[in-house]
């Protein structure tokens, strides 16, 4: 029997230069077009948001700034240089934003924080979100970022977050009444000095506290874990990563008039799937509500979160084919779909009655000096370690 053929290393980086080329083009071509259907149809500022959001991803992707396997190496290994780059980037964000907050508008856009109550939703919620994180493969930005960039498995996360958002607006009415108090913004409480101090002072104890964690570890304090950067393939070092993101932030807030957002649109997304369904879901509490009930009256485009989830989606798209390194795989073993599955699942729920996600809440909460920002972090730290230690169990590294 004659034996059948056998590519060489040739022909296999042939192809994937092909395919890598072929996807930068389709990425390219889409993203051009649907700037100018969103600047067409629905004006210059949901054009601009999402070229932010093409930007975001290709930040996200090319610096790898997973907010999970930073958390994770903590857990697991005990280094410290993804939190601590994370604590940078809220530092930074916390100087720029609150002075602005605080002015209340910038060429004529009414400017708000990210604040909400501090309760036991929060902390439930944003527990459920750091076991799914670690469970699903990535946080709310970085689903978007490695979906974007051809994993599969990411497609089942995101497809099961946007299943368990869902079901999060349908029980959101019974989180409403937990125990808890009103929203506290440092800037608000304190003044805008008083904000950004106590705002530096408690990243500055995380920042130390992770040095001293890892230096009795290890022995050793290492700052920047990666080398052989490339501005193409990356990965990016870790602090360009961080003050990059904070542009991102800045640029949302200018043009939205809020801080940057992710999980809203997967409420939204499947919302309107289940309307197409013909699931009335209208008659929940969480939709009856202006804002959303208006959301599901429009088309996604005119939602700023959706339009730069989009964006991140596609940035993320480019940057891979650009590094060589889009090459989509439909082989999983079962327990890695399972993780995908119940993690999104998690992700989702835990996002809505949180009060959002690792950016929503995270990123862009402790960004407006809210103390439901820190909760959210404690409280997702402490699911994200539970999460760590159940990995193996799905077979995931």
């Amino acid at each position: 029997m004659d034996s059948q053929p056998t590519l060489s290393n040739a022909d296999i980086d042939l192809s994937a230069l092909t395919r890598n080329r072929r996807t930068l083009g389709v990425g390219a071509i889409i993203s051009l077009l649907l700037f100018l259907y969103l600047e067409i149809n629905y004006g210059w500022r949901q054009g601009a948001l999402f070229i932010v959001g093409l930007a975001a991803g290709v930040i996200l992707y090319h610096a790898a700034f997973g907010f999970t396997a930073a958390w994770r190496e903590v857990a697991n290994t005990g280094r410290g240089a993804g939190l601590r780059a994370q604590m940078l980037m809220l530092a930074v964000t916390v100087l720029v934003f609150t002075p602005l907050i605080a002015q209340g508008e910038i060429f004529g856009t009414n400017l708000r924080g990210s604040v909400a109550p501090i309760n036991v939703a929060v902390i439930c919620g944003a527990f459920m979100f750091g076991l799914g994180m670690q469970l699903g493969g990535g946080c709310a930005s970085g689903t978007l970022f490695t979906a974007g960039g051809g994993s599969t498995r990411m497609y089942i996360t995101l497809a099961a977050f946007i299943a368990g958002s869902l079901i999060g607006t349908w029980q959101w009415h019974l989180w409403q009444d937990v125990p808890g108090i009103s929203p506290i913004a440092l800037s608000q409480s304190f003044g805008t000095l008083g904000g950004i101090t106590i705002s530096l002072l408690l990243f500055a104890g995380v920042w130390f506290a992770t040095l001293l964690y890892e230096k009795k570890k290890h022995g050793e304090i290492i700052s920047e874990p990666r080398s052989g950067f490339s501005i193409l393939r990356g990965p990016w070092p870790l602090i360009a990563g961080a003050l990059a993101l904070v542009l991102v932030q800045l640029a949302t807030l200018v043009l939205a008039g809020r801080p940057w957002g992710v999980t809203s649109a997967f409420a939204l997304w499947g919302a309107k799937i289940a309307g197409i369904s013909g699931l009335d879901v209208t008659l929940w509490p969480y939709w009856s509500r202006p804002g959303p009930a208006s959301s599901l009256d429009q088309s996604i485009f005119t939602d700023v979160t959706s339009v730069m989830n989009i964006g991140i989606m596609l940035g993320a798209l480019v940057a891979a084919a650009l590094a060589r390194k889009f090459s989509p795989s439909v082989k999983l073993p079962t327990g890695h779909v399972m993780a995908a599955i119940i993690g999104g699942l998690l992700l989702g729920y835990g996002a809505r009655i949180a009060f959002g996600c690792n950016i929503g809440a995270y990123f862009s909460g402790i960004g407006s000096t809210s103390l439901h920002g820190w909760l959210w972090f404690a409280a997702a730290f402490v699911g994200s370690v539970l999460g760590s230690k159940l990995r193996p169990k799905f077979g995931l590294s």
